[in-house]
């Protein structure tokens, strides 16, 4: 049975997935006494798993065939693109309120876990919907987990081609392993989800019980615990800050949080597991430095003035300054991992350091992004740390022009050819966002507005429209052809430019 559903196409199983998750949220209305919303559910379900095994079935004559990792990441640009078609169906019968637009890109925003909400007001989706719409992000980001490991490092798409030298989109054969049969994709793909899925719920979890202690409802806790795994930054209550579990809360989020700085915390099956520790991680040792130097630079701000004035006695405000750190502490970490939750305190954290536009600094950390196969989206901070390696050398180059690096083997790959294909990415990165911020004011949207709207899609950090802007952007008064670009440039950001040029590359499909 499982040799067998290892050979169905990867779109066909996820949509089955799809359909066995509406029966959570059916379960949950129909406990509720919401009978409305309990049929939608339950009818989208029976009405997904009836396609599913009557395709299942009409398959089953086929000679047996394994798929390639070109076929699987076009399963998985499907799941993005089509598959939010059948996720959107019980979320707009059940809310009944909504055009099917808007119900579809929602489900692509839980799904890529942008987390960006048409629905500003939490009260007017029920507690089922606001379930759904955790339900799926978290989904999402198990999803991008297994695909990363299984899918996106053979073929050295998603940051695994800084530290490879084959070209993306190619697999790395290597001479010593010529001799043995490579296992096929759908057994790399079960046994992914075999290895991450039990880790995935498991520290699921535990936040929730953690949150659940910390004084929130059930509900409330279970979507946070979701959505912080998946770094969606989804919330049935329009954040963390709103939650009963106060600063405690936000403290255990903070660090499950940090599980999207570097896959190293908990798996080791990467490159750059060659590594002695987590504490070696380049990719975790960048984040930490941002998440406590930036705070430190916003905290600085505020003792300089105050010296500057003087005093005014505010020095001895010891509460209040703490306080306003904790808040940049969180926000920043949050914000970096693409989650995008902010802090009770940030507030404070502004009115302490005197910025004026903290939107910039956070529309900065975002498109930096987490760490490679990671739910955090961006740029990736491996990317980052290549490029740094490459400006280090090139200035050790200017002082020392015949020196020799001091590096190894892989160091050099990564500041050479690694370099070289993240400068690429950061190039195709700039374009992408340019085009379509073009396009997305060409649809009617404001310039900040636009550039906002880009930015959060492309780094899947959703929570940025609602605070990057002066005023929180309306997502649901946008045009319908903005919130078409605006779906497809969360798929953009999910599945990453170079994947999308894999995949309409002919020669690789050829080969």
């Amino acid at each position: 049975m499982t040799a067998r559903l290892q050979e169905l196409p990867l779109i066909l199983l996820l949509t089955g997935l799809a359909a066995l998750a509406m029966l959570v949220p059916a379960l949950h209305a129909l406990y509720q006494q919401d009978h409305s919303v309990a049929q939608a559910f339950f009818y989208a379900a029976l009405l997904g798993l009836a396609g599913v095994a009557i395709v299942g079935l009409a398959m089953t004559g086929r000679p047996p065939r394994d798929r390639t990792d070109l076929e699987n990441l076009a399963s998985l640009f499907l799941a993005y693109t089509a598959l939010p078609l059948y996720l959107a169906l019980p979320f707009y019968e059940g809310l009944e309120t909504t055009r099917y637009l808007n119900a579809y890109v929602e489900m692509v925003s839980s799904l890529t876990t942008t987390g960006a909400t048409l629905f500003e007001d939490a009260r007017r989706l029920v507690d089922s919907l606001h379930l759904w719409r955790g339900l799926v992000g978290w989904l999402g980001g198990l999803l991008i987990w297994v695909m990363a490991s299984a899918v996106l490092a053979p073929l050295n798409l998603g940051g695994f081609e800084v530290t490879v030298s084959a070209e993306p989109g190619q697999g790395a054969p290597d001479a010593r392993f010529d001799r043995f049969e490579r296992a096929s994709s759908g057994r790399r793909l079960a046994q992914a989800t075999w290895e991450l899925a039990p880790i995935y719920a498991g520290l699921s979890g535990m936040l929730w019980v953690m949150l659940l202690i910390g004084g929130d409802r059930p509900l409330v806790a279970a979507i946070h615990a979701m959505s912080t795994m998946a770094t969606s930054g989804i919330s049935p209550v329009g954040g963390v800050e709103n939650a009963g579990s106060g600063f405690g809360g936000e403290a255990v989020i903070f660090l499950f949080m940090l599980f999207a700085l570097s896959r190293l915390t908990f798996s080791t099956d990467t490159v750059s597991s060659r590594q002695t520790g987590l504490l070696q991680d380049p990719e975790f040792r960048i984040g930490i430095a941002l998440v406590i130097g930036v705070p430190l630079l916003l905290f600085s701000r505020h003792w300089l003035a105050t010296f500057e004035d003087g005093g005014a006695g505010e020095v001895e405000n010891l509460q209040l300054a703490l306080g306003a750190l904790w808040g940049s502490v969180f926000t920043v970490l949050s914000f970096l991992s693409t989650s995008g939750f902010e802090s009770a305190a940030w507030e404070d954290a502004r009115v302490w350091s005197g910025l004026e536009t903290p939107g910039l600094l956070l529309l900065g950390l975002a498109m930096l992004g987490g760490g490679v196969a990671t739910t955090a989206g961006g740029v990736k901070l491996l990317r980052v740390y290549a490029l740094y390696l490459n400006g280090q050398r090139e200035m050790e180059r200017l002082v020392h022009p015949s020196s020799v690096g001091r590096a190894g083997a892989t160091s050099r790959r990564i500041r050479r050819q690694g370099a070289f294909i993240a400068w690429i990415f950061f190039m195709l990165f700039a374009l992408s966002l340019a085009l379509i911020t073009v396009v997305m004011a060409a649809f009617g949207a404001e310039f900040q507005d636009a550039l906002v709207l880009t930015i959060a899609a492309l780094s899947t950090a959703g929570p940025l429209t609602q605070i990057a802007a002066d005023a929180p952007i309306a997502l649901l008064e946008l045009s319908a052809g903005a919130k078409l670009v605006f779906a497809g440039a969360m798929v953009v950001g999910r599945l990453e430019t170079l994947a999308i040029i894999a995949l309409l590359n002919p020669g690789l499909w050829r080969s």
